[in-house]
């Protein structure tokens, strides 16, 4: 197909169809399976949202962690609707008041997916800008730190989410995005589904990410990921105004 070309997610191997223009990472060698899957987590174990010691030990708050109630579904019962590509500007989350602007961020020189500055940009979410856009058919990833040397950042309510409520990403042309959330869950970081969250999708998807579970002291890092999974259900046009 043209546009079609094998790129690299933090060492998963996995097909984009990207202008020329746009943005494009180069190309690289294949890897084993295993090699991919330790890439990705490697990359989320060391940037994903590590917190400072001196915050967890001070502060004592504590994130929300997903219910089981919250599971639901990482996928959705049909293709459902799409948009065209646009890059994404903002994202608002009103059940947990999340309204931040959208960094775009891609691949550290050693491979590893970027996260935002923890010393800067703790406040701010950031789209993986070699994902799907948000609306696109396929897997669009949006990453935030859930707390900093400062106490709770972007995400730190992440956790709180549940089926049924809904994530608005605004794109640059204008559009709204509203997705719905199917899922919400939690995964250790040693058996991160690197298939199931940055790999392909028939349907508009939203993956949003951040740090969970248990907090180790020793290396300053959590030891899970929270994971929404969220699904294209409509779209607002350009100057429409919500309520």
């Amino acid at each position: 197909m043209p546009g079609t070309a094998w790129r690299r997610i933090a060492g998963f191997r996995v097909v984009v169809t990207w202008p020329q223009a746009g943005y494009a990472p180069p190309p690289s060698r294949p890897a084993s399976l295993r090699a991919r899957l330790a890439g990705i987590a490697g990359a989320l174990l060391i940037g994903a949202g590590a917190a400072a010691v001196g915050v967890v030990v001070v502060s004592q708050v504590h994130a929300p962690q997903p219910s089981r109630s919250a599971a639901g579904a990482t996928g959705s019962a049909g293709r459902g609707p799409s948009l065209t590509r646009s890059l994404p500007v903002s994202v608002r989350i009103p059940a947990i008041g999340v309204n931040s602007r959208l960094l775009h961020l891609g691949l550290n020189p050693d491979g590893t997916v970027k996260v935002p500055s923890i010393q800067t940009s703790a406040g701010l979410a950031a789209w993986y800008k070699y994902s799907a856009t948000p609306g696109q058919i396929g897997s669009s990833v949006i990453e935030g730190h859930v707390d900093s040397t400062r106490g709770p950042a972007v995400f730190f309510r992440l956790g709180a989410l549940r089926p049924g409520n809904t994530i608005d990403v605004t794109l640059a042309n204008g559009v709204t995005a509203v997705f719905r959330v199917t899922g919400v869950r939690e995964y250790a970081k040693s058996r991160f589904p690197a298939r199931t969250i940055y790999g392909t999708a028939d349907f508009a998807a939203l993956r949003l990410i951040t740090c969970g579970g248990a907090f180790d002291y020793a290396t300053g890092h959590y030891l899970s990921s929270t994971v929404v999974f969220a699904s294209l259900v409509s779209s607002r046009p350009a100057g429409h105004r919500t309520s």
